[in-house]
C-alpha cells in the first residue's frame, strides 16, 4: 500500500486527521472539506485504535474527495500524526483535530498567504459556531479570550502582543497546523510526548531556524470539549505538558505561562480570607448571642468578619462581571455570557493546578521523568 502511494502524482497539501472514537466529527469534517474552493489536496485520517470506528464515514467521501483511511494501534495523536506524514504525498501537511470544521475559504486562504509570503510551518486561529451548544461557546472564549491567558490562539493577547510581531512568530497548536513535509521528516515530526507535543514541535521548528506565522484568515471552526470536567482534564493536562517541556526547554517557560498558576494561588488565597471571615462572624454572632459580659466586641468581631468575607468576595465579582458583560457582548448571549464565568475559572485554575502540581514534583521534589495526568481519558 505505501509503495503503491509514493508513486502516487505529488499534491501541495496533505490533511492529516488522527481520530480515537469520533465518527460523527470526521463525517462533519470531511463534509467541509468537499466545500474548499481550493481543490486537489488529499485527506489522510488515522484510526488510532478505536472501538467506534470511522472506515464506512469516510467511504461516503471517497467518490468526492481525494481521501485514505487507516488503522493502527492506540498510541496517542501526535504519533498517529507521524503515522499519517510517513503515507502522505503532498509538499505541505496540515494537521487537523477531529473536532475541527473548515469554512469553505480555508485552503484558499493557506494558499493565498504561502504565495504572498513564503514559510516552513504556520497556524491558524479558531472561532465558535453559531450550532455550538452554549457549553461550548462558552469553552470558546475561555480559551480565546483577552481576558484569560486564550489570546495567543489568534495573537490578540497584549501578553503576547499583536500585529505583525505576533503573525511573524506564532507557535501553531494542533488542531490547525501546517508544515512542509520535508521539514517535518527532518525534525521527525511528533515527539512521544502524551501531552505538549504541538507546543514541543513548534519549539523545534523554530530551533532549526524556520520560519512559522499565522494565517489570521486561516481560521476553523473548533468544537473543543462538550462539558466542563472534560475541559478541567485537557486544561489540567496542558499546565503540566508547560513544566514537562520547562524541563526539556528552560528558555521556552515566559510569564505569560505562570499567570493562571498566581491566580490559582491568588483563589485559594481569597477563598482562605472568605473562610477566616466566616469564623469570625460565626464566633462574634455566638458571643452575642451567649449574652456575655464580651457582646459589644463579639460584634465587632463580626463585622471584622463580615468586611473581610466582603473583601474577599469583591476581585472575584469583579472579574466574573468583567467575563460575563465582555463574553455576552460577544456571544450575543446572556446564558453564554453566565456559562463562560465557570469556564474562565476552569480554564485558569485548570491549567494553573496541573502547572503547580508539576512544578512541585518536578522541580522541587525532583521527580526527573514526565508526568502524566488522565491517560486513560485522554481523547474523552
Amino acid at each position: 500500500m505505501e509503495g503503491l502511494r509514493n508513486m502516487e502524482k505529488p499534491v501541495k497539501y496533505s490533511l492529516i486527521i488522527p481520530v480515537y472514537n469520533r465518527p460523527d466529527e470526521v463525517d462533519e469534517l470531511l463534509e467541509s472539506l468537499t466545500r474548499q474552493t481550493l481543490k486537489g489536496f488529499e485527506v489522510i485520517v488515522v484510526e488510532d485504535g478505536s472501538q467506534v470506528p470511522c472506515e464506512e464515514v469516510v467511504k461516503k467521501y471517497s467518490q468526492g474527495l481525494d481521501v485514505h483511511y487507516f488503522e493502527k494501534p492506540n498510541s496517542g495523536p501526535g504519533q498517529s500524526r507521524n503515522y499519517g506524514a510517513e503515507r502522505s504525498r503532498g509538499e505541505y501537511l496540515i494537521v487537523l483535530d477531529s473536532d475541527v470544521v473548515l469554512p469553505e475559504g480555508y485552503l484558499a486562504a493557506v494558499d493565498e498567504e504561502l504565495t504572498a509570503n513564503p514559510c516552513e510551518a504556520f497556524g491558524g486561529p479558531d472561532r465558535a459556531h453559531e450550532s455550538f451548544t452554549p457549553i461550548q461557546r462558552a469553552i470558546n472564549y475561555s480559551m480565546t479570550s483577552f481576558f484569560t491567558t486564550g489570546g495567543i490562539r489568534g495573537g490578540s493577547s497584549p501578553l503576547r502582543g499583536n500585529g505583525k510581531g505576533a503573525l511573524d512568530k506564532f507557535y501553531p497548536r494542533s488542531f490547525n497546523m501546517g508544515i512542509r513535509a520535508d521539514l517535518f521528516r527532518q525534525l521527525n515530526g511528533f515527539s512521544a510526548m502524551r501531552f505538549g507535543e504541538d507546543i514541543d514541535f513548534s519549539i523545534r521548528i523554530f530551533k532549526s531556524g524556520a520560519r512559522c506565522r499565522l494565517f489570521p484568515d486561516a481560521w476553523v471552526w473548533h468544537k473543543r470539549r462538550t462539558d466542563f470536567r472534560k475541559f478541567f482534564r485537557q486544561v489540567h493536562n496542558s499546565g503540566i505538558a508547560r513544566i514537562n517541556l520547562y524541563k526539556k526547554y528552560p528558555e521556552s517557560l515566559k510569564l505569560v505561562h505562570m499567570l493562571p498558576a498566581l491566580f490559582t494561588v491568588g483563589v485559594a488565597l481569597l477563598a482562605a480570607l472568605f473562610l477566616t471571615g466566616l469564623v469570625f462572624v460565626g464566633i462574634g454572632l455566638w458571643a452575642g448571642y451567649c449574652g456575655s459580659t464580651g457582646c459589644n466586641m463579639g460584634l465587632v468581631v463580626a463585622y471584622m468578619g463580615a468586611a473581610l468575607m466582603v473583601l474577599a468576595l469583591l476581585p472575584l465579582l469583579l472579574y466574573s462581571l468583567i467575563i460575563f458583560i465582555d463574553s455576552s457582548i460577544k456571544n450575543h448571549s446572556l446564558k453564554v455570557g453566565f456559562l463562560s464565568i465557570p469556564a474562565s475559572f476552569i480554564q485558569l485554575t485548570g491549567y494553573g493546578t496541573g502547572f503547580l502540581r508539576a512544578w512541585w514534583l518536578r522541580c522541587v521534589r525532583g521527580r526527573n521523568e514526565e508526568l502524566q495526568a488522565f491517560k486513560k481519558t485522554f481523547y474523552k
